[in-house]
């Protein structure tokens, strides 16, 4: 593990505890942590593989969550009776989420099934959004879905309704509903500061899909004509993105998919490949200092705030203070109507 000398005395004393408490604890990583914190964790993966991995542990009491806010709230919500789960820097939000308030969301789903009928439209509420919009879906029979299974959760919800309300990440959205040959007439994007969304009930009659407006603050940083300068200064590169990036973006790329599939996109490139990757930069780093067999560059150093938050000094807090402080606690009735849209994502 590379460190300063500063940094040793505490990575020493996380070792020591992670020892001590053994399968008691369990630490989930992002891929988009600092490397030391990903280093120090028992498993590390996008949104999907560290929910599918909360849900199943059977040992752990404690369940350390090395991300932002939405994440960690996840895992609360799948985590059993007798497991605390607790995020290092309870500041570390999400802009994504935090576009799509859980009012906000339950007034415009009110104004959407008096035009629709509620039998006609199913909600899904990608990861990246707060456990009340997860509730809701599960409330209105709804699912949950990240960027590596959202064409599996569209598929499904197609097969229960004819119309979907997707919040709140409107790129993934539109990528995936583009992705399935949904023309883009019968995509619109819903603006909550606007009556209707800033629709016309006749295009919303017509529409297939439902949009929410927003995005990443990270992956909507990256732009067509960054892939353009970059394909001319490296013509063999292969460009890899986010779905979270614009759609001129990723039909620019040569590839696209989540966090672990990028991961495993750069792991399975031969030897001497240079790939440009459009994602969160902490990533791309790891990634180029894992393989240095191969060029690694960003498409753009984009950088999130909220996922730096996490480091090794509230690591250590945390751990010296298990299952005490920066504890997730939700309220019931949301955790159990979450549960419900989580569950059927991880049934996928």
């Amino acid at each position: 593990m590379d460190t300063d000398f500063g940094n040793r005395e505490i990575i020493d004393k996380i070792i020591r505890i992670k020892q001590d408490l053994g399968n008691q604890l369990l630490i989930l990583t992002h891929h988009y942590q600092r490397r030391e914190i990903v280093e120090l964790g028992h498993h590390r993966g996008d949104s999907y593989a560290l929910a599918r991995r909360a849900a199943k542990d059977e040992n752990a009491r404690f369940i350390v969550f090395c991300g932002v806010g939405f994440m960690a709230d996840s895992a609360a919500i799948l985590a059993k009776e007798n497991q605390v789960v607790q995020i290092p820097d309870p500041g570390a939000g999400c802009w994504l989420a935090d576009m799509a308030q859980a009012a906000m969301v339950d007034k415009a789903w009110a104004q959407v099934i008096k035009i629709t009928g509620k039998n006609a439209i199913m909600p899904m509420a990608y990861i990246n959004s707060h456990a009340g919009v997860k509730a809701l879906c599960g409330r209105h029979g709804g699912i949950v879905c990240t960027s590596s299974n959202a064409k599996k959760a569209f598929e499904w919800a197609f097969k229960q309704k004819g119309k979907l309300f997707f919040i709140p990440d409107e790129h993934l959205g539109r990528n995936t509903a583009l992705a399935m040959d949904i023309p883009r007439n019968q995509i619109l994007v819903w603006d909550p500061e606007k009556p209707l969304g800033g629709n016309s009930e006749q295009a919303l009659k017509r529409a297939k899909v439902y949009l929410w407006k927003g995005s990443c603050s990270v992956h909507t940083k990256f732009f067509a004509e960054q892939v353009l300068s970059m394909r001319k200064t490296f013509p063999q590169a292969q460009v890899v993105v986010h779905p979270e990036c614009t759609n001129e973006v990723v039909r620019l790329a040569d590839d696209c998919g989540s966090t672990s599939f990028i991961d495993r996109y750069v792991t399975c490139a031969p030897p001497d490949s240079t790939i440009i990757v459009g994602t969160e930069i902490n990533l791309i780093k790891r990634l180029a200092a894992e393989h240095p067999d191969k060029k690694i560059l960003p498409l753009s150093d984009a950088f999130c705030p909220n996922m730096h938050k996490i480091n090794l000094k509230n690591l250590l807090h945390t751990l010296e203070n298990i299952g005490k402080t920066n504890v997730i606690t939700l309220d019931d009735t949301v955790k159990k109507e979450a549960f419900i849209a989580l569950s059927k994502m991880l049934d996928l």
